[in-house]
């Protein structure tokens, strides 16, 4: 695809999205579908709930067309891809409803099953037997689902999140142009323009957020992507990419594990969290995790003959002092939502 062809189709996603949000708020809005504060929120109104309504159709959109686009004719890209749609709708009801844990576990199991199928290779490249690499993914890409619905608490963050991984996901299309990434790429650069288009809305102070309807979905579609093109031999890359939010999240949850608390229930103990209950402002919290991610991107790419393994460590320095900026610098004012 030409400049102005990649240009014209990650338009059309971004003003889609922007537009498609801008109906579901005003929808919300008529229905008081709203997120009301309590003493585990981030914000101090109530917000309208549910923006995914606007960001999965386009999400399961993207990926049809860029399927179709790249000649992918397996049927088990297809029931991945209608496992994605099954968890958005079945998202929107636990939003409305409040479903049972167990209810939404299982049938991100049974959703997660079907994805792996969608794999083309083993994603340990085979240092473990076929079986067990199918049984480690299912419990990776869970964790990654709901961690990213974990992070979703503050104004901006997986927008932020979300489009860095799709702008690493394409940019690795470009510096490895080989036929196996070129899909992927397309995805990732159609990603990263449907969470510009609803971070507009999103941005702090947000007129609306995301809600599991749009957080769970966004999570299964990432975590294929990412297992996806790790299977294809760029695991450290599908690793760097979403290093913070898998820090905070898996940093949090043995903590309170380790606590015996119950450690599926809402709280303020992540790290970004703990900066905005600081008085770092939503805003500049989400930025200090956009800018890292972009270093995050540089760490990828940066001198091909780098080891693996040392880009992953760089990473993980690079998240440490995003950390550590987020719980030790110094805040001006009271502590604001």
């Amino acid at each position: 695809m030409t400049f102005a062809g990649l240009a014209t189709f990650s338009s059309i996603f971004l003003i889609g999205s922007m537009l498609l949000t801008w109906g579901v708020l005003n929808y919300l809005r008529r229905k008081a579908i709203l997120d009301m504060p309590n003493h585990r929120s981030s914000h101090a109104v109530p917000t309208p709930r549910g923006g995914g309504l606007g960001v999965t159709p386009l999400l399961i959109i993207l990926v049809a067309v860029v399927f179709i686009h790249t000649g992918v004719s397996t049927i088990s890209h297809w029931l991945m891809l209608a496992a994605a749609a099954g968890l958005g709708l079945l998202s929107w009801l636990d939003d409305r409803h409040d479903l049972s844990a167990a209810v939404r576990f299982a049938l991100q199991f049974i959703a997660v099953i079907i994805g792996v199928f969608a794999l083309d290779k083993p994603v340990l490249g085979g240092m473990v037997p076929v079986w067990l690499d199918h049984v480690l993914v299912v419990f990776a890409w869970v964790w990654f689902i709901n961690l990213f619905n974990f992070m979703d608490g503050i104004d901006g963050i997986s927008g932020v999140e979300a489009g860095s991984i799709g702008l690493g996901v394409f940019i690795l299309a470009l510096f490895v142009p080989l036929p196996e990434f070129i899909g992927s790429g397309y995805i990732g650069l159609g990603i990263t323009a449907i969470m510009i288009g609803f971070l507009i809305w999103n941005w702090h102070p947000a007129k609306l957020f995301l809600g599991d309807v749009g957080s769970i979905p966004l999570g299964f579609i990432l975590g294929w992507l990412l297992l996806d093109i790790a299977s294809k031999g760029a695991w450290a890359i599908a690793l760097i990419l979403p290093s913070y939010y898998l820090f905070d999240a898996t940093f949090t949850l043995i903590k309170r594990a380790l606590r015996r608390e119950k450690i599926w229930q809402a709280h303020r103990e992540h790290f970004y969290q703990q900066a905005t209950q600081r008085g770092l402002s939503h805003a500049k919290v989400s930025v200090m995790i956009g800018v890292s991610n972009l270093i995050l991107i540089g760490v990828c790419f940066a001198q091909n003959d780098t080891p693996d393994w040392l880009r992953v460590i760089a990473a993980l320095f690079v998240v440490l002092g995003l950390v550590g900026m987020m719980v030790r610098m110094p805040v001006k004012g009271a502590p604001k939502a």
